[in-house]
């Protein structure tokens, strides 16, 4: 994969030789006495707000919940997963939600710490249980969803439960749809979204539908979009698209659909995924799409998170990358391959890939 462009991560290469050491000089002490900009630590932190919870997934794929004869236990969660992705990518990332003091709520939280994400947003509730999805694997590796959550832990974090500072330490606040559901829960992710923008966050949002979660498909349509406009960068899928349009074709001629009732003048970007087809992207500047990576497909269960992950990852060290097309170009042709490696293996957290095997597989496509 060509790495020529200089807002995208490169690997690290050992230097071939070393430099000679500088003779003091008697502006040295003037020098160091006056705090330079670049040292001053820069913030590429992504806190990731919501859901933490244990996916079942079939051993077999192709049958229902009541045939399956064994279901594999792993960590999930839209935006667990995200922050998980980053951290596997070499970034910096916390999550921030609550679980049940029970065993899948600590085992949560020590996977998280396992792979090198903040947990200190975490809280733990005595009185409610931490969420369990099943997932049905159809044949061709979608998913339909059980949730166990009648209240579970998640849905009953509170604003007084919320750190503050975590999220003042953060350059991105990310979040879903599922926070907003039910009260007290929806209190806490719009006052975490206010403090996030008043600390000059960027607002990442990923609707994330699952409609057995809402009480209606309306509801589900106005909860969504009823934070829509405060987000600087959103994506959805082709289904969220006609879901939250009422039915629009998500590849209408020249994309006016999408710019005239999805882009918002707050927008800084927005992606479209379209599975192993790859990705669309559209700013004020520009628009265009960038074709997917072959994968064999086993669990689809992630595969966003992944992707969503990524672009998080490469905007952490650039914020400004949605203004320059063939770095922004270059980055989602990164996040295409994180979601194609993540559609390989079964599970969402255990399936999320370190950078080396991306750039392996990317070097391997361009081959």
């Amino acid at each position: 994969m060509p790495m020529g462009c200089g807002c995208f991560p490169r690997r690290s290469r050992k230097a071939g030789h070393s430099k000679l050491a500088r003779l003091p000089s008697m502006t040295d002490s003037i020098n160091t006495s006056i705090p330079k900009k670049k040292d001053v630590p820069e913030k590429k932190l992504v806190v990731c707000f919501g859901e933490m919870l244990i996916d079942f997934v079939p051993m077999t794929a192709g049958v229902s919940l009541a045939d399956a004869e064994g279901f594999k236990k792993a960590a999930g969660g839209a935006p667990a997963n995200v922050a998980v992705g980053i951290s596997r990518l070499g970034g910096s990332a916390a999550f921030m939600g609550k679980v049940g003091a029970d065993e899948f709520g600590y085992m949560l939280s020590n996977i998280l710490k396992e792979n090198n994400v903040d947990n200190s947003g975490m809280c733990f509730d005595q009185n409610a249980r931490t969420a369990l999805a099943f997932v049905t694997l159809r044949s061709d590796g979608e998913r339909e969803f059980m949730f166990y959550r009648n209240p579970s832990a998640d849905m009953l974090l509170t604003k007084n439960e919320l750190n503050v500072d975590l999220i003042n330490k953060a350059r991105i606040f990310h979040y879903g749809s599922i926070s907003l559901i039910e009260e007290p829960c929806r209190s806490a992710h719009l006052t975490a979204m206010d403090i996030a923008k008043q600390a000059g966050c960027i607002l990442s949002y990923d609707p994330n539908l699952r409609l057995p979660l809402w009480p209606s498909a309306e509801a589900a349509r106005k909860g969504i979009m009823s934070i829509w406009n405060l987000a600087d960068i959103i994506k959805v899928s082709e289904e969220e698209i006609t879901f939250l349009t009422g039915g629009d074709d998500p590849y209408d001629d020249d994309d006016d659909m999408v710019m005239n009732k999805l882009y918002h003048s707050n927008l800084k970007l927005l992606l479209v995924t379209e599975g192993s087809a790859g990705c669309r992207y559209y700013t004020k500047e520009f628009k265009g799409k960038v074709a997917g990576i072959k994968a064999d497909c086993v669990d689809t269960t992630g595969a966003g998170d992944s992707f969503v992950g990524s672009v998080l990852n490469s905007l952490a060290s650039d914020p400004e990358l949605f203004k320059n097309e063939n770095c922004l170009k270059e980055a989602l042709k990164f996040a295409n391959a994180c979601g194609a490696l993540t559609v390989e293996k079964k599970g969402a957290i255990p399936a999320l890939p370190t950078k080396e095997a991306v750039y392996k597989v990317l070097s391997q496509t361009s081959a």
